[in-house]
């Protein structure tokens, strides 16, 4: 598996968001949006994600899966994708990880998602 060259990952926000819903352990919900944009040559699909979460109380949390919330993005060269989620946390954290996908030609790849941080107003 290779880093494909001329992907790129943009986190382009981070929002602490208050109003939506959160479980009483981790009672701060944050939405991100991310890009990512295919500057490479070769036609590919995003298959699989991967974050890891440092919280800021020394925990890390794993989250991984299948597809880039439900869907399974074909990119050709110069096209872009852009979605937006979001994490509950039960403190402030650092996010970091990847996305893995196949290019046309079969070669698999990841992408490395740049780190941000959530961070709880005071």
């Amino acid at each position: 598996m290779i880093e494909l060259e001329g992907l790129v990952v943009t986190v382009d926000r981070v929002v602490y968001m208050p109003q939506l819903d959160a479980p009483d352990d981790q009672p701060h919900p944050f939405a991100y949006f991310i890009t990512v944009r295919n500057d490479s040559p070769h036609r590919l699909v995003l298959l699989r994600r991967k974050w890891v979460v440092y919280q800021n109380t020394g925990s890390t949390e794993v989250v991984e899966g299948d597809g880039i919330v439900g869907m399974t993005p074909e990119l050709g060269p110069g096209q872009t994708f852009s979605y937006n989620s979001y994490h509950v946390t039960s403190s402030g954290a650092e996010v970091g990880g990847a996305f893995f996908g196949e290019t046309a030609a079969g070669d698999q790849f990841f992408v490395r998602i740049p780190a941000f941080s959530l961070t709880v107003p005071a």
